[in-house]
């Protein structure tokens, strides 16, 4: 199943607005918005997949519409995915994209130098 191209078109153009400079990758049948090198937030089918960092981890999973993510059968400590309902208003969209973006600014690059 390919992911969701309106999500998709939502993220780019809020980051666009911010004027965050990302990249997009293809992976995990998804796509993957990095910033800074590092895996920022993201489309997985139809759901956005939020790398918000361990700090609110547990507070973010307890909002409505999101889950673990659980893509290797194992949930992913500081990863959540958001379902529709989570994220199909301006507002909500700003506000996980604001909490990926700040663990992105204490994440650390995979990309080897």
């Amino acid at each position: 199943m390919a992911f969701n191209e309106q999500l998709a078109d939502l993220l780019r153009q809020e980051l666009k607005e911010r004027s965050i400079p990302f990249e997009e990758k293809k992976m995990m049948g998804g796509l993957c918005i990095m910033v800074d090198d590092k895996m920022c937030v993201g489309v997985i089918k139809d759901d956005l997949m939020a790398r918000v960092g361990p700090h609110v981890y547990d507070e973010a999973l307890a909002r409505p519409n999101a889950r673990e993510m659980d893509f290797t059968k194992r949930p992913m400590k500081g990863y959540l995915y958001v379902n529709a309902d989570g994220w199909d208003n301006n507002e909500e969209l700003r506000e996980w994209v604001n909490l990926c973006l700040i663990f992105n600014k204490e994440a650390k690059s995979s990309k080897k130098k």
